[in-house]
C-alpha cells in the first residue's frame, strides 16, 4: 500500500486539478482552490482511519476531542465556576481522545469497510451535512465540499489498488481488492451498519437540486476532448 505522504501528495494533487476544472466551469472561483484542495486531502487520508496507529486517525481524534472539549465550554460556560469548566473540558478531551479512540478500534479493521465505495459517500454525505447545517454554507457549497471529500478519498483508494499491484514481478500482492470495493465483503454487519448510517445522513442532507441544474448547464464535453490538461497548463503558467 502507499504510504501516508504519497496519499498526501496525490489526494493534494488530484484535488487540485478537479479545482481547477471546477474554476473553469464556474463551479468555484480561484480563490476557493485551497480550500478545496484542503478538503480533497482530508478525504485523501480518511481510509486510514480504520488503522489503529496511522496518523489520520490519530489527527481526526485529536481534532474530535479538541472540538467536543470546546463544545462543552461552550454549553456549560454560564452554569459552572471557571476551574470547574476547564476539568469538564479536560475530561471531555481524555474521553474522546484515548477512550473512545480505544472502541473505535476494537470496532474497526484495517481495508474494511471504511476502505470502500460506500464509505466514500458517507463521508460526502456527512461533509455535505457539515457544511450546510454547521458550517451554514449555501446548498451548492456544500454539496462541493462533499464532492471534493469523496473525490480525495477515492483517489486513496485507487492509490492503494495501483500498489497492490507488483509491476516488476507482474504478479498481484495478496492485498489486492481489499481497498477498492463498493462495500466490506468481509464484515456484512459492518457494510449493513455503514449502509443504514449512509441512508440516514442522506435523509437529512440538502436538497441537491441547485447542484444537479448547474451540472446541467455546464458543457462537460469539453472536458473529456482534451481541455482539461490546457485549463490546468494555464493555471501554473504554461
Amino acid at each position: 500500500m502507499a504510504n501516508f505522504n504519497t496519499h498526501l501528495f496525490v489526494a493534494s494533487a488530484a484535488s487540485a486539478g478537479v479545482a481547477l476544472v471546477a474554476v473553469n466551469a464556474h463551479l468555484i472561483v480561484a480563490t476557493d482552490i485551497l480550500w478545496f484542495v484542503f478538503l480533497g486531502t482530508v478525504g485523501g487520508m480518511l481510509p486510514d482511519i480504520d488503522s489503529d496507529n496511522s496518523r489520520p486517525v490519530k489527527l481526526l481524534f485529536n481534532v474530535l476531542a479538541l472540538m467536543c472539549a470546546g463544545g462543552v465550554l461552550q454549553v456549560l460556560k454560564d452554569s459552572y465556576l471557571p476551574y470547574q469548566l476547564l476539568l469538564f473540558a479536560v475530561g471531555t478531551y481524555l474521553l474522546v481522545r484515548y477512550a473512545v479512540f480505544a472502541l473505535f478500534n476494537s470496532f474497526t479493521v484495517h481495508r474494511g469497510v471504511f476502505h470502500s465505495l460506500l464509505a466514500a459517500v458517507f463521508f460526502a454525505f456527512l461533509m455535505t451535512c457539515i457544511s450546510y447545517y454547521f458550517l451554514h454554507t449555501g446548498v451548492l457549497l456544500a454539496w462541493l465540499n462533499g464532492i471534493f471529500i469523496a473525490v480525495g478519498f477515492i483517489v486513496h483508494l485507487l492509490l492503494d489498488e495501483i500498489y497492490s499491484v507488483d509491476l516488476s514481478n507482474t504478479r498481484m500482492k495478496k492485498s489486492f481488492g481489499t481497498a477498492l470495493k463498493l462495500f466490506s465483503y468481509n464484515d456484512i454487519p459492518a457494510s449493513v451498519l455503514m449502509t443504514l448510517c449512509t441512508l440516514a445522513i442522506y435523509r437529512i442532507t440538502p436538497s441537491p437540486k441547485p447542484l444537479n441544474a448547474v451540472l446541467k448547464g455546464t458543457n462537460w464535453h469539453q472536458y473529456f476532448k482534451g481541455e482539461i490538461f490546457e485549463i490546468i497548463a494555464k493555471y501554473i503558467g504554461y
